[in-house]
């Protein structure tokens, strides 16, 4: 219960004990002020331990729900690198796939330049048979000790006695096969710098994936802390909520036995507020059946303040307003005043009329004093047709006779 509502039902019980003041009271030795003091001061010292255990632990979960949060952050930028990742290893993907179609390309035009190359050597070996017959080169030594297909190429191409338009033509087969292979080894060595990359974003993916797995761990753990510290929330604030009925009980336990000490300390002292006012008599042909003061309840049975005067009279006589004022109540009450009315008069001072067969006027109207406000009768807790009558100043019953005659 918040402290709002707390401080709504305390003075609703107040009010009631003022305006209700014949309602029993339980039959048992009553507590002093004091005593009920010191338990509520203990009851409050375990509501502030019990305070200061949910401070700690809200703190705590404030904590933990920071971190969990960081921990988010961190797993969202690992995922976002990773997906980054996964991205760039596509791509690399993508390019070695490109640069393995364009190294098998330039495998086939080096395939069809050494075709052709071929072709032509083979026009070639009976004019170099013809020059090894005459003595000028080596038909051996151009085929078998060329170190390469371009060496041979040069060997043949240096042959003087090859003619113009077949040089021409090998040298371009040679410059053909040279960019062809150039070419190749290119491409061959940057398909292997992307594959180092792909390798090297394989590995961060690997490693970002252990951090991502760690991370679930962590969070998995945060999240079972935060779990508990609730629960713990949860049962401390539970025993708050017990805790502040128990104040409140004690509270209102505490303004009753002031009330009853402060109405027990005037009775004894007999003394009453002075009221410049003159007050009138509100029934007449009355008999004084019990005073104010303490008393043993005629139908409860219970020893207790008795806030005011018992005037027996005849069943329906005319009840009058004591003073003029303001109606503040018009209402019934079946376990105590029956029908009855108060007055606020304005000056700190109220009357109470209880036990009516009816009233006649309503919460909120004015009224002027002698004016007929109900009939005498013996509704709620009464033995016959009387009115209790009842002034209070402040708040504080006192005794009627001191202003009525």
């Amino acid at each position: 219960m918040n402290r709002k509502s707390l401080t709504s039902v305390l003075a609703f019980v107040l009010a009631a004990v003022l305006v209700f003041p014949v309602l029993p009271a339980p039959a048992q030795a009553a507590k002093s002020s004091s005593a009920i003091q010191s338990e509520l001061d203990a009851l409050k010292d375990q509501n502030k331990a019990i305070q200061a255990e949910i401070n700690s632990i809200q703190r705590k979960y404030d904590a933990n729900a920071n971190e969990i949060q960081d921990l988010v952050d961190k797993k969202n930028a690992i995922d976002q690198e990773i997906s980054l990742l996964n991205a760039q290893i596509r791509n690399l993907n993508d390019q070695i796939s490109v640069y393995s179609q364009m190294i098998a390309d330039a495998q086939d035009e080096l395939d069809i330049a050494q075709f052709t190359l071929n072709g032509l050597n083979e026009k070639h070996k009976l004019r170099i048979r013809a020059m090894e017959e005459e003595g000028d080169v080596s038909y051996w030594e151009v085929i078998f000790e060329a170190n390469s297909f371009i060496d041979m190429l040069d060997r043949i191409n240096m042959m003087q006695e090859i003619a113009a338009s077949d040089q021409a033509r090998l040298e371009e087969m040679r410059q053909v096969a040279e960019q062809v292979i150039d070419a190749q080894e290119q491409m061959t060595l940057g398909k292997a710098e992307l594959e180092e990359s792909n390798a090297s974003l394989v590995e961060s993916q690997a490693v970002m994936e252990v951090r991502r797995t760690e991370s679930d761990e962590i969070l998995r753990e945060l999240a079972r802390k935060q779990d508990e510290f609730q629960m713990m929330l949860d049962e401390s604030e539970s025993k708050q909520d017990d805790l502040m009925r128990d104040i409140a009980a004690k509270e209102k336990e505490l303004k009753e036995a002031k009330y009853e000490e402060k109405l027990a300390a005037l009775a004894a002292a007999g003394g009453a507020p002075a009221s410049d006012a003159t007050w009138r008599t509100p029934v007449s042909g009355y008999t004084l059946t019990s005073p104010f003061g303490m008393r043993k309840h005629p139908v409860l049975g219970v020893t207790r303040m008795h806030n005011g005067i018992d005037m027996a009279c005849a069943q329906g006589t005319p009840i009058y307003a004591t003073r003029a004022g303001k109606v503040t109540t018009a209402s019934y009450q079946a376990g105590g005043a029956g029908y009855y009315v108060s007055i606020n008069h304005l000056d700190g001072f109220s009357s109470i009329y209880m036990h009516m067969t009816h009233f006649v006027v309503s919460a909120g109207q004015s009224v002027s004093q002698g004016q007929l406000i109900g009939y005498v009768g013996s509704t709620g807790i009464s033995t016959g047709p009387h009115l209790h009558f009842g002034i209070s100043y402040a708040g504080s019953y006192v005794n009627p006779l001191a202003y009525i005659y």
